[in-house]
């Protein structure tokens, strides 16, 4: 069991907002991020670049997908305490190690949700009307690792809502070819999320918790990851084509997939934190800048 540390009354609001941030990683904002501008960028493009307050969207986008991620998170750490506390790599999160009260981190949930129904609402009303959804499967990923091995696709999906959202903010349509970037980043996700989880296969087993790595094994489970980001390629592939660029943007994208596979193998799980965090990090960020390039070369 975890020691607990109370927080000191001396602890203020600011320093538990600063622990909250820390806890649900807020930095790591930048792996979905990326790929939603794309998908805003895309739409930008479909509308011939013509676009009333384009700043403006882009700021509510970005404040829309700050929220949805900061509920989400939060919510999988507080549902999650119980289980965090056995763990000996997740004891000393916030909630299990006592550092963060689960009071102050409902709080936090609610006001990152209204954060992101504001700006849906700001956005257009097809935004607003789906919001509801968007933060239901966010939120419900929470869950699956309870009772399903699909809780990495399930992962992939909640990051992969954010292009096709953000696609109808500029917009106020749904088009079927954001669908790809979509599908690309749910496999791009869910492959990373297998490598995350074989740091805990004895722990899952134990506990009875839900991940492939707990039940075919580390090696095979690899091999999914592997076919995931493979797919990830073919789907922002299929994207630039029917989109009617030029397809070149993928390629930093699969030389980054292909160097995070090469840091973890069965027997040797070290560069588990490097692929996750520093490879998908980079990974957004080089395929955002390419297609950007792609995007106002002829413009």
């Amino acid at each position: 069991m975890a020691q607990t540390e109370t927080i000191p009354v001396a602890a203020g609001f600011y320093e538990r907002l600063r622990r909250t941030l820390e806890m649900i990683k807020f930095e790591h904002s930048v792996f979905a991020m990326p790929f939603a501008l794309t998908g805003a960028m895309l739409a930008w493009r479909e509308l011939h670049f013509q676009l009333d307050t384009p700043w403006l969207k882009l700021a509510l986008i970005v404040l829309a997908m700050v929220g949805a991620r900061s509920a989400a998170m939060t919510f999988n750490r507080i549902l999650d305490a119980a289980i965090d506390a056995k763990n000996p790599r997740t004891s000393m999160r916030h909630i299990p190690s006592g550092q963060l009260s689960r009071r102050f981190a409902w709080g936090f949930l609610i006001l990152s949700s209204l954060l992101f129904f504001a700006a849906s609402a700001l956005l257009n009303p097809l935004c607003l009307a789906l919001s509801p959804l968007a933060l239901g499967i966010v939120l419900f990923y929470s869950y699956t690792k309870r009772f399903t091995y699909s809780a990495h696709l399930v992962l992939g999906l909640s990051l992969g809502i954010a292009p096709s959202a953000a696609w109808i903010a500029v917009t106020g349509l749904l088009d079927a070819r954001i669908g790809l970037l979509s599908l690309a980043v749910m496999f791009w996700t869910a492959g990373f999320d297998i490598i995350y989880a074989c740091q805990d296969v004895d722990f899952d087993r134990r506990e009875g918790l839900f991940s492939l790595p707990a039940r075919l094994g580390i090696a095979r489970a690899l091999l999914i990851s592997r076919i995931f980001h493979l797919f990830t390629v073919v789907a922002l592939t299929a994207l630039s084509l029917s989109m009617g660029l030029s397809p070149w943007p993928v390629l930093p994208v699969a030389v980054l997939l292909a160097y995070e596979q090469s840091l973890v193998k069965a027997g040797d799980l070290r560069k588990v934190d490097m692929a996750f965090f520093t490879v998908n990090g980079l990974i957004g960020i080089a395929y955002f800048a390419c297609m950007a390039i792609e995007v106002f070369r002829n413009v």
